[in-house]
């Protein structure tokens, strides 16, 4: 389907008249998200996020030395970085990027308002690592004990993608 620009004539543009001839031309068709197919694929991020969570709680938990908080830090960001693939897909879309900014985004838009809780929590996480430009990167040394709020949100995000979300 190919679009034509109509210009609106002078006399269209004042006194409301501008919305009414807008009114009386066809408009492009928009495709709801809700109708889009899933991405192929998706059911494996979930059970990745699933693993990612259950090692970073059992490294926690049993506080192997090999387990510092950095390595938490980056095995639960994985563990919510997969949560966030696995219902961006299977609602047959993708994020722009994958700093937790743009999952954040990406989760908002097409599921608006169900962040709301860990929000804030999910774009804190982005302070603590910038790695993207490899010649100006930093990592912020984390203490221990800001594991388990981030254990938290990542099994916060675990229940509202496998039991909240719409399918």
């Amino acid at each position: 389907m190919s679009l034509k620009k109509t210009a609106i004539p002078p006399s269209a543009r004042s006194g409301g008249c501008e919305k009414e001839f807008m009114n009386t031309h066809k408009k492009p068709h928009l495709t709801l998200l809700t109708s889009i197919k899933p991405i192929q694929g998706w059911e494996e991020y979930l059970e990745d996020g699933d693993g990612y969570l259950r090692t970073a709680k059992g490294g926690y938990a049993n506080r192997k030395k090999v387990f510092t908080s950095n390595i938490l830090y980056n095995i639960i960001a994985m563990a919510i970085e997969k949560f966030v693939m696995a219902a961006l897909m299977r609602h047959g879309t993708l994020p722009y990027n994958h700093t937790m900014a743009d999952l954040v985004e990406s989760m908002e838009q097409t599921f608006p308002g169900a962040l709301a809780d860990i929000r804030e929590g999910l774009l804190r996480l982005d302070s603590y690592q910038d790695i993207c430009d490899p010649y100006e990167f930093s990592i912020v040394e984390l203490a221990m004990d800001e594991i388990p709020g981030m254990l938290d949100l990542a099994e916060k995000l675990q229940k509202l993608v496998t039991n909240d979300l719409p399918d």
